[in-house]
């Protein structure tokens, strides 16, 4: 009978053990079946993230000598790393890609791989947007849909529109897998021979391709994101209304008149160096991302040259040819830091009007319109636009933007600057100086 009672015992206590195991793999199972579920498609009207949400990168780079600032990103499933260059003043996303590529770039990744199940057909609203401006739409819905880009640098974009998944985590703390229209990027003209820095390029624009209104309609955040890049390299990039600064930051309308309504313009705005005006009025910028420097028309770019001469009348600096950009002056010495150029350079800025009467101003310090070249030497990072194709354009480019956050708010049609510390950002947000 004790013999009996033991033996029971022990087939219940193993029977326990069994389904301990057993419930212990289910519960591990349906932990990996979740998180697996976790990077699929969400969906448009999902509750969990549909408000509030937002997603921030890491930025790495610099105006110079890198020239690019750029985020690294996984895509696909299981996701490979790419960095992209951050262009506010493009649309659409993509990626050098082999399908196979003509005149690629060596890149710091392998090239990104077509699969022809991920095609975008003509009929979907996506190609449709990118086909807006073009002449070549497509003949049939059922056709595939692809693109060509020309920039202003004369670079040209050519190949097809695929869709893949983008794993992100919001900071709500959800991890999404969205599915996002690329670019499949198999013609890069203009780039034969040459060695990028980065994989691909990351567009912000303002059109209903770009990688912000993609998360958008898809329910995840708000059109609106910012971006504070570090005059020492690095800074961040958000998507999202999270991390904007309830106080302190300088905001002006977005024009509704600039020169071409993909761009982000904050409107017409006037210049001066220190306090004094040069004379030049009603110059219509465009603020791009895409662009190491900043670019001006002829007789602004003339007008600030003029105006720099006058106010180093007297000081010991002489013109040199450097071959980093255009004009350098050197020193008694060679510069190796920006608190030697800052005693013989003064700040740039740019007057914007935001109303009948008031004005709005972003100012430039000599730090962030002047880079040290390896010679020693002070070089300006303002490029005449007139000479090399922008005709009136006027480009704000990344060196102007440095140590400043800068945010474009799509949703309430303004554009917002602050100065802040682009390495650093707290559990509120942004840190504003």
């Amino acid at each position: 009978m004790e013999m009996k009672f033991k033996m029971m015992k022990m087939m219940m206590m193993l029977a326990l053990t069994l389904l301990l195991l057993v419930s212990g793999s289910f519960v591990a199972a349906n932990q990996e079946l979740r998180r697996k579920k976790q990077i699929l498609p969400p969906a448009a009207s999902s509750s969990a993230t549909k408000v509030g949400s937002s997603v921030v990168f890491r930025v790495l780079g610099n105006v110079y000598p890198i020239g690019y600032y750029y985020v690294e990103m996984g895509i696909g499933y299981p996701p490979k790393r790419y960095y992209l260059d951050i262009d506010t003043g493009s649309d659409l996303t993509w990626l050098h890609c082999d399908a196979p590529c003509k005149n690629c770039p060596k890149a710091p990744h392998p090239l990104y791989r077509l699969n022809k199940n991920s095609l975008v057909p003509c009929a979907e609203s996506v190609c449709a947007e990118l086909h807006s401006l073009e002449k070549n739409i497509c003949k049939k819905p059922t056709d595939q849909c692809h693109y060509k880009i020309q920039y202003a640098d004369q670079g040209v974009s050519q190949g097809a529109l695929v869709k893949d998944v983008f794993p992100i985590r919001l900071t709500n703390g959800t991890l999404v897998g969205p599915r996002f229209a690329i670019g499949c990027g198999y013609d890069q003209q203009g780039s034969k021979g040459t060695t990028s820095p980065t994989d691909g390029l990351l567009g912000l624009g303002k059109g209903k391709a770009s990688f912000v209104s993609q998360l958008q309609n898809l329910g995840l955040v708000r059109n609106v994101f910012g971006h504070c890049f570090s005059g020492n390299s690095g800074g961040f990039l958000f998507i999202g209304e999270d991390l904007v600064p309830s106080s302190g930051i300088v905001w002006t309308p977005m024009s509704r008149n600039s020169i071409d309504e993909s761009y982000y313009s904050p409107g017409p705005a006037e210049l001066y160096l220190g306090k004094q005006y040069i004379g030049v009025k009603g110059l219509q910028v465009i603020f791009d991302s895409g662009s190491s420097y900043s670019y001006f028309n002829t007789q602004a770019y003339k007008a600030i040259i003029s105006s720099m001469m006058k106010d180093l009348s007297g000081k010991p600096l002489e013109i040199t040819k450097d071959g980093t950009l255009p004009i350098c002056w050197r020193g008694a010495k060679p510069f190796t830091s920006f608190s030697e150029v800052k005693k013989y350079f003064t700040p740039l800025t740019l007057r914007f009007k935001s109303g009948w009467r008031s004005q709005q101003q972003m100012e430039i310090p000599p730090e962030s319109y002047m880079i040290i070249s390896k010679y020693g030497n002070a070089c300006l990072g303002i490029l005449n636009g007139t000479e090399v194709g922008l005709q009136d354009d006027n480009i704000i480019g990344d060196n102007f933007f440095q140590d400043r956050v800068v945010i474009y708010d799509n949703e309430k049609q303004k554009i917002g600057w602050a100065l802040a510390d682009c390495n650093r950002i707290s559990k509120s947000g942004v840190v504003l100086l």
